[in-house]
């Protein structure tokens, strides 16, 4: 049988060498279909495998993405579960798009779909995410790379907290809280206190590094170090927020509150955010709205993370519609 498959696959590259793509993504299909049909898993996925890689190297996106977006259904109906060997095969299909190729989106998205139904982690494969993560950040998408990471593994805050960091020095020097805020902030929602430390912690060593100027004061105790910045408050009350955390202390975290509310209120989204944060780390109620009707509407039309437009660098977006857990 493996010489069989191995005489297709010949013939099928020597289409691609021709020049004749089309014909070849044609005939895979009908190749891996009659092994689909005798339920000979691994045959068609050799089959699709391996052209989807050639068309793709040779900048054939959308017939190499058919390919690849056919090898996932197989996936599923052989019950496939995530393990090293089918993953691999399609993040090594995914580094192979183009950046700009439409079936790429699609196929990310079965791609999380069969990691989500066959696999352990109901949000999709974390490697899957950091991959994906981390394609997006290289390409300057940073909405996309942070719906990705924030729930991506152990080496996804430093790729996060980077991008955010090069995307803070574009713009203006007083933002610095916001944009740690995007880091930090998603990671307490998703329960990850020690990403959201490791952001908090990048991030503010590379401003005091790169801003000497900035007077940092280093605060410490027997339990804890800080870093105080004195002109950027809402940045130390990132850094007090996490000790409080860390503690489970309710009377800090409403202390933090009260002393910056101010501040707070013009960091647009974050009172939202936090409310959450309060209800999850605190046990803090969040406040309920009195009109049921407008409890029903929220519901229907709460929207997901906002995709950003590549080219949108003017300044960190509202922080409402952080990534959830289980949704992608």
């Amino acid at each position: 049988m493996a010489s069989k498959v191995d005489r297709i696959l010949a013939r099928l590259q020597e289409k691609i060498k021709e020049g004749d793509f089309y014909e070849a993504q044609q005939q895979t299909r009908v190749a891996a279909s009659r092994y689909i049909k005798t339920e000979n898993w691994s045959a068609a996925i050799d089959i699709l495998y391996n052209v989807a890689q050639s068309l793709l190297k040779a900048g054939q996106g959308g017939s190499g993405g058919d390919l690849c977006i056919m090898m996932l259904d197989v996936y599923r109906q052989a019950q496939l579960k995530p393990d090293a060997t089918s993953k691999g095969r399609l993040l090594t299909c995914l580094r192979l798009f183009a950046p700009e190729e439409p079936t790429r989106k699609t196929f990310i998205t079965e791609m999380m779909g069969w990691s989500a139904k066959f696999g352990d982690f109901p949000a999709g494969e974390p490697e899957f995410h950091h991959v994906v993560g981390s394609l997006y950040a290289e390409e300057h998408e940073p909405y996309e790379a942070e719906r990705h990471l924030v729930i991506g593994t152990k080496d996804s805050p430093e790729v996060l907290c980077k991008m955010e960091y090069a995307w803070y020095k574009e713009g203006e020097a007083h933002l610095a809280p916001q944009f740690t805020a995007r880091a930090v902030l998603p990671y307490l929602l998703v329960g990850n206190v020690r990403a959201a430390n490791t952001c908090y912690r990048i991030f503010t060593s590379n401003l005091s590094s790169d801003n000497p100027s900035l007077g940092v004061q280093d605060v410490s105790s027997a339990n804890s170090d800080i870093r105080i910045f004195p002109s950027l408050p809402l940045l130390n009350f990132l850094g007090m927020l996490l000790l409080a955390v860390q503690r489970g202390a309710p009377e800090v975290y409403k202390g933090l509150l009260s002393k910056y509310s101010a501040h707070i209120s013009e960091a647009e989204g974050w009172s939202t955010v936090l409310e959450t944060i309060g209800e999850m780390y605190f046990g803090i109620a969040k406040p309920r709205q009195a009109n049921p009707l407008m409890d029903m509407m929220s519901g229907l039309f709460g929207g997901g993370a906002g995709g950003g437009q590549q080219g949108q660098r003017r300044g960190p977006q509202p922080l409402n519609n952080a990534p959830s857990v289980g949704l992608d």
